[in-house]
């Protein structure tokens, strides 16, 4: 691909951001569209979540993983849970979101020259907002507890890129399917569900089986969720191989919805 044919893309995509900015601002106020306070429940929604994980599994329940000082030691299990449920809060709602994302957008697809590759854009710069305020919030936590932070943290931002990436891939590819299979949609909200409980984010993966955990090599959502632990509790580099495979299943996921997209995009702007 030279610079002269790739220039027209760009531009391209461009010329779809205000929109993109657009529908992400629409999402972001429709969620508590109706209620009293509405546009700060995009930051007590997420505040009161971790004052829940705090409380609930600190305070009253005692969970706790040890090793990591005694005045910090009763709250690791709530900032191992964190971790986790932030990145996978943001990963569920982005795909299923995405998933419906032509057939609710049906409206705007006919009525307005809009990519439907650029599209999902604007589902994940809403969640984006939502992972960055829970971020912080997570943040000032962790200062208040005298937890200690590292360099590492410069590459949370980056294992979340690949998530957001990863994210669009197969997103864009099961909303492409959703528009002939009707299916798709009832399944991703059935197995969604059974891949969170599969996966360790509540519990943590040392009281899996060994056989569980060579599955969980092939398990994108633990290679990321772990990425994230390594990182932020552990202060330690999360492996290569893992985050590398996440990245070519990324890869492949988006070659092909981008393929049966073009296969398809005439058809399916009829069929919404």
């Amino acid at each position: 691909m030279t610079l002269a044919s790739l220039s027209p893309r760009l531009a391209g995509w461009r010329n779809q951001l205000p929109l993109l900015w657009h529908l992400a601002r629409e999402d972001l106020v429709d969620r508590h569209k109706g209620s009293v306070i509405g546009k700060a429940w995009t930051l007590i929604g997420p505040l009161i979540n971790i004052l829940v994980f705090v409380l609930v599994f600190s305070k009253i329940m005692g969970a706790r993983l040890e090793g990591f000082g005694a005045e910090i030691d009763q709250y690791t299990y709530s900032i191992y849970l964190i971790c986790g449920m932030l990145a996978w809060t943001a990963f569920a709602k982005g795909l299923s979101t995405i998933t419906n994302l032509f057939i609710e957008r049906a409206h705007l697809i006919t009525k307005v020259k809009v990519s439907l590759k650029a599209l999902p854009v604007s589902v994940l710069i809403a969640e984006s907002v939502i992972y960055a305020i829970s971020m912080l919030f997570f943040a000032v936590f962790l200062l208040l507890i005298g937890f200690p932070f590292s360099a590492w943290w410069l590459a949370v931002p980056l294992v979340f890129a690949l998530q957001l990436a990863f994210t669009y891939a197969l997103g864009l590819l099961l909303a492409i399917l959703a528009v002939y299979l009707k299916d798709i949609r009832e399944a991703v909200a059935v197995l969604l569900p059974v891949l969170f409980w599969t996966t360790p984010i509540v519990y943590v993966s040392d009281i899996l089986p060994d056989g569980a955990m060579e599955l969980m090599r092939f398990n994108p959502i633990y290679q990321l969720v772990d990425a994230y632990r390594d990182l932020i509790m552990y202060h330690t580099l999360p492996g290569p191989y893992g985050l590398a495979g996440v990245a070519a299943l990324t890869l492949l996921l988006l070659a092909s919805a981008l393929w049966l997209l073009r296969r398809t995009e005439r058809d399916l702007r009829d069929c919404i």
